[in-house]
C-alpha cells in the first residue's frame, strides 16, 4: 500500500534554495496573467521583513504552496499566495489560506485585507467562499481595472 504524502504548513525563510523557486514560478505566472506591467514582485528580503510572515505548504518536504501576511496599522494583508499548478484541485489554496488566518488568529485577530486580479478567478471564488468582500483600494494598492481588493474580519 502507497504511503499518503505528508501535508505541512510553516514559517519559513523566501530566500531558502528549495523556496525561492517557488517564489520565481509565481512572478512568472503574474506576469503571463498580466503582460502589460501591473505587476510589481515581492524581493525576498521584503519577505524578510519583521511585519512579514512567510508560509509554505510541503508535501513530503517539498514547497509547494506559499503565502505572507503583512502586518500594517490597522490591518493584515495577505500576500503572494499561489499554490503549484500541478497541486491545484487538491484544496491546497483553501488549506494555505487557512493556515494563514490561523496565523492572524494566534495573533489576536483582526482585518485581514488582500488583492488580487480580475484574471485570477479561482482566487477570487476560493477568497469569496472563505467570507472576503470587495473593498476599496487600501495601502499601495490604487484603483485598477484589473485589481480587486477584498477583506474579512478574523476573530
Amino acid at each position: 500500500m502507497q504511503k499518503a504524502p505528508r501535508l505541512h504548513f510553516g514559517i519559513d525563510d523566501p530566500d531558502a534554495p528549495d523556496v525561492s523557486p517557488l517564489i520565481r514560478e509565481l512572478d512568472s505566472y503574474l506576469t503571463e496573467l498580466y503582460p502589460t506591467g501591473n505587476i510589481h514582485p515581492v524581493t525576498a528580503e521584503a519577505l524578510k521583513a519583521p511585519n512579514v510572515t512567510f508560509l509554505t505548504a510541503r508535501i513530503d518536504g517539498t514547497p509547494v504552496a506559499c503565502g505572507a501576511l503583512v502586518r500594517h496599522d490597522g490591518y493584515v494583508e495577505v500576500k503572494r499566495m499561489y499554490v503549484l499548478p500541478a497541486c491545484r484541485g487538491l484544496g491546497l489554496g483553501k488549506q494555505l489560506l487557512d493556515a494563514l488566518e490561523a496565523e492572524i488568529a494566534r495573533a489576536s485577530g483582526g482585518l485581514v485585507r488582500l488583492e488580487t486580479g480580475t484574471a485570477q478567478t479561482e482566487a477570487l471564488e476560493l477568497y469569496e467562499h472563505a467570507g472576503y468582500r470587495r473593498c476599496p483600494p487600501f495601502g499601495e494598492h490604487r484603483a485598477n481595472p484589473r485589481s480587486i481588493c477584498m477583506e474579512k474580519a478574523i476573530q
